[in-house]
């Protein structure tokens, strides 16, 4: 065709490199696009599936590299889960540690309270049993209800891991589960006093 080996190669170069820029910036545009009509909330799995669901085959390593090179951090909504349940007529007990948190000994005041972890199978639910004399955990109980026997475990765990001694001030908020016969049943075998918060206070 009368052309240089040269010129051959500088006319299948450029337009090659334009057409590279060309749709780089389209791809760019287009994850800023997509992240933003998505509230700010999809991670590179999720923003390939929408890049390709737009007919842009992009993976999801490439998806990864548009998100760092253009500063997209998803933002995740909290989750939020109510674990007390104050509205109940079971008894009260009084408040006996009455944020008095500095307490001399191990194994002479614990607190516990439910809460709660997100996973990909549902909620979990966490009851955890605290000596605040060390803020140390003395018992937890995992599962995926909130019913007394969950605190119970815990409870449970905490008594045959320390054997405290007769006395023992036992603290908590006014939830159902704490409240309940069997929960005060529990803490009467294990001869513990109990003590509950004000209405509102965790």
């Amino acid at each position: 065709m009368e052309v240089s080996t040269s010129a051959f190669y500088a006319w299948i170069k450029t337009p090659e490199d334009t057409d590279k820029k060309i749709l780089k910036k389209q791809l760019e545009t287009k994850a800023v696009q997509l992240f933003e009509e998505n509230k700010k909330i999809y991670g590179s799995r999720r923003l390939s599936e929408a890049f390709i669901k737009e007919d842009f085959q992009v993976g999801r390593y490439k998806a990864k590299q548009l998100m760092k090179k253009l500063g997209l951090k998803p933002r995740y909504p909290k989750r939020f889960k109510v674990t007390t349940d104050s509205n109940h007529n079971d008894a009260i007990s009084p408040n006996l540690l009455n944020r008095k948190f500095d307490v001399t000994m191990p194994n002479k005041v614990w607190t516990t309270d439910i809460t709660y972890v997100w996973t990909l199978e549902g909620w979990l639910y966490v009851v955890v049993v605290i000596d605040l004399f060390s803020r140390q955990v003395v018992g937890w109980s995992i599962d995926d209800h909130m019913r007394t026997s969950l605190c119970v475990n815990a409870l449970q765990m905490a008594f045959w891991r320390r054997k405290p001694d007769p006395g023992l001030q036992h603290h908590s908020d006014r939830g159902s589960q704490y409240a309940s016969h069997e929960y005060r049943e529990h803490l009467k075998m294990m001869k513990m006093q109990q003590s509950m918060s004000r209405k509102g206070d965790c």
